[in-house]
């Protein structure tokens, strides 16, 4: 049985994220939604997600495949009696599509509803509301009857047993509280001297907390990121920068992502009221509900020195923020400059810095980002 997992109505909902990638590659907790997935299933996953994607992201039909909405975080309860579903039977969840099991995602001829509560992530700002939930699942997921690797005495440490550090993982002269939350160390990630880390906290592989950061909880540093300054519930999805100080909260930032030294972003309104984020889907500011809610910044993004963010400010594809005062709330995909009226970063200009960012990293632009980034430029 093959494990496909769909974009569902909630892909348009969770731009800019989804912008250059299936909602599956979203990274909450420890890992991705495809990674938890592959963990509990022990096999490897794929995607059925929108064509342009799908360049990068190939999947082959089988004739018994196992279709999953990863946008429905996993519980024990949940994966079971998704694993339990037969062929044709579909399994939903107040009346959403959660999962099938068939030759293609409408071959089904039973419907099954799961009684059970669901976390449904819906929008960008679902991932961080939910981060510290998802570390503890992951944590348990990733760590449960192994050992950790020793923790260094130059450390000050509260909870111990909270504390997981991966091979190859440094960590000297740093205080690590663990005692509200787990923190994870991944392989080769490195915290410097003087970091102040207080858990639940993801510190993935190969990523790294430069000297005197100060982590507060539910965050969590994806994989070959650097960090630095003041970070307080908050994603970085993997290879993206913030290594100086400034202040990141509630938000979530994608790959390849720079933010320049001293770039600070608001996540509370002046007079305390609930925040509202620009919808691409709706073409309009929608309320999140939330009292705190800073920055949504979508694949290859970066900002200058002394950027500020204001409250709920969504930032896509490409762009370039270095326009002095508060940048607008919704910042379009290539822009150069970050203003309204701001040049479009032209094509060329983009791989070209593309390119150079994932050489620091021995990585370079495929092919298929290339097409990718191509499709987005001409159509959004």
């Amino acid at each position: 049985m093959k494990i496909i997992l769909f974009d569902g109505v909630e892909r348009e909902q969770l731009y800019p994220l989804t912008f250059t990638k299936p909602v599956g590659e979203l990274r909450m907790g420890i890992l991705t939604f495809g990674e938890r997935w592959e963990k509990l299933s022990n096999s490897t996953v794929e995607y059925l997600t929108q064509d342009y994607l799908q360049v990068k992201f190939p999947h082959n039909l089988a004739e018994d495949n196992l279709f999953v909405n990863p946008c429905y975080f996993v519980t024990h309860a949940l994966v079971a009696t998704v694993f339990d579903l037969k062929p044709q039977e579909a399994l939903y969840w107040q009346e959403k599509l959660v999962a099938v099991r068939g030759k293609s995602l409408d071959d089904y001829t039973e419907k099954i509803d799961f009684e059970g509560d669901i976390t449904h992530i819906q929008y960008p700002w679902d991932l961080f509301t939910y981060n510290d939930m998802a570390i503890k699942f992951d944590f348990e997921l990733l760590t449960n009857g192994r050992q950790s690797h020793p923790i260094s005495s130059t450390n000050q440490i509260l909870c111990p047993e909270n504390i997981f550090i991966e091979e190859g993982a440094v960590v000297e002269f740093a205080m690590l509280n663990a005692k509200n939350g787990p923190i994870y160390i991944g392989k080769d990630a490195e915290i410097m001297e003087g970091a102040l880390v207080r858990g639940s906290l993801a510190l993935c592989d190969h990523a790294k907390l430069n000297m005197g950061a100060k982590i507060y909880s539910a965050t969590t540093i994806g994989p070959h990121c650097k960090v630095g300054g003041e970070v307080n519930n908050a994603i970085l999805m993997g290879y993206s920068n913030k290594g100086h100080d400034g202040f990141l909260g509630n938000s979530v930032i994608g790959e390849w992502c720079n933010l320049g030294a001293d770039t600070n972003n608001s996540n509370l309104k002046n007079n305390y009221s609930s925040v509202k984020v620009w919808n691409y889907s709706q073409n309009r500011h929608i309320d999140t509900g939330l009292q705190f809610c800073g920055l949504l910044m979508g694949d290859h993004s970066k900002s200058a020195i002394n950027t500020q963010f204001n409250t709920g400010t969504v930032v896509g594809v490409c762009a370039n923020v270095f326009e002095s005062g508060f940048p607008p709330t919704n910042i379009k995909s290539f822009t150069w400059g970050g203003k309204k009226d701001s040049p479009t970063f032209q094509l060329d200009k983009a791989y070209e810095a593309a390119d150079r960012m994932m050489q620091r990293r021995g990585l370079q632009l495929s092919e298929a980002d290339r097409a990718i980034l191509k499709h987005l430029y001409e159509n959004i």
